[in-house]
């Protein structure tokens, strides 16, 4: 092809290029939404916000934060890769009891209120300093997921600290059905035993737990062997709380980093399959965009890629013709 057809060839490409690129436009803003099915989660996320939550072990961003800071932090990650359609609420928990804060609301709709409010959970919303995981807070949040209805799961973060402690020789859990329970008990915390701070009402630090002012861990029946107490310090309690989950029917996550909440979150266990409004207005604007810029492309690039696209057609007809060949032979 001559230089000046070539030309030709190009403007006529152009003219056409704008009309598309506007008639693509107005497909994006006029396009409705479509439903469509797609995979959906429905949780209620519970946060432990007993005092050894606010221990500072575990590490952000390079710094030490506290155990109920990182798991906000991974739970904000966690609503960003939730899809639409899929709902979460927020509880906490101290003493034997959870209390719902907000039910589930569908996260793209309400992201920002869903942001705004897990910002606001705190220490300072405590109602009692003691807790007991096993014993009152799963049956609890359990409950409070039956109540709420949708078949919502549960998952719950905490450390698994409980004061005063159980008794080893104590049975964890009895009566409770584990065949209802559907979600996660997620661990968040550091190895190694450290200093509890104790806060007043108002959430301001007074220090840090001493171990004559709580309650040390009681004694197996029978032993003769004394475990080391040390109940005014706090580290996570991996394998008691994995014990409560094998117990319960629930599923045990340590949080390791920012994702794991995510991960966990989006186990296909806990996908619902159901038509959900979807927003595909991106797509036509996406085309309309491309368009303006092959408008705007000077002529020797689209010539370039023109002749990129002539070499790529030769070259596939090439191996075509060699692999027929081959196929001849071994006929």
């Amino acid at each position: 092809m001559s230089g000046d057809s070539q030309a030709r060839g190009l403007s006529r490409l152009r003219q056409w290029l704008t009309p598309l690129a506007f008639a693509a436009l107005i497909a994006a803003v006029a396009m409705p939404e479509l439903t469509l099915p797609r995979n959906t989660f429905n949780y209620i996320v519970t946060f432990d916000i007993t005092q050894s939550m606010d221990v500072e072990d575990v590490v952000q961003g390079g710094a030490p934060v506290s155990r109920l800071k990182f798991a906000q932090a991974a739970m904000r990650e966690a609503l960003g890769r939730l899809p639409c359609g899929s709902k979460v609420g927020w509880s906490v928990f101290t003493g034997q009891r959870v209390l719902l804060l907000m039910s589930p609301v569908e996260v793209c709709g309400n992201y920002d209120a869903l942001l705004v409010s897990l910002d606001g959970i705190d220490g300072r919303m405590r109602w009692t300093n003691w807790s007991r995981i096993a014993e009152g807070g799963v049956y609890s949040a359990v409950r409070v997921a039956q109540q709420v209805g949708g078949g919502a799961a549960i998952a719950f973060v905490t450390d698994g600290q409980e004061a005063p402690p159980v008794s080893p020789a104590r049975a964890l859990l009895e009566g409770i059905n584990a065949a209802r329970v559907r979600g996660w008990l997620i661990g968040v915390g550091g190895d190694q035993p450290a200093a509890i701070p104790k806060s007043d009402a108002e959430g301001n630090r007074i220090g840090y737990w001493q171990a004559d002012e709580v309650i040390q861990t009681p004694p197996v029946p029978g032993s003769a062997v004394v475990a080391t107490m040390h109940e005014e310090l706090s580290e996570l309690r991996g394998e008691y709380l994995a014990s409560v989950a094998g117990q319960t029917g629930l599923d045990y996550r340590r949080l390791l980093s920012a994702t794991s909440f995510g991960d966990a979150l989006l186990d296909p266990r806990f996908a619902r399959r159901e038509p959900v409004p979807t927003d595909l207005r991106w797509c036509p604007a996406l085309l309309a965009l491309l368009l303006l810029v092959a408008r705007f492309t000077p002529d020797a690039v689209l010539a370039g890629l023109r002749g990129c696209r002539k070499r790529i057609r030769t070259i596939v007809s090439l191996v075509a013709r060699s692999f027929n060949g081959r196929q001849t032979q071994v006929d």
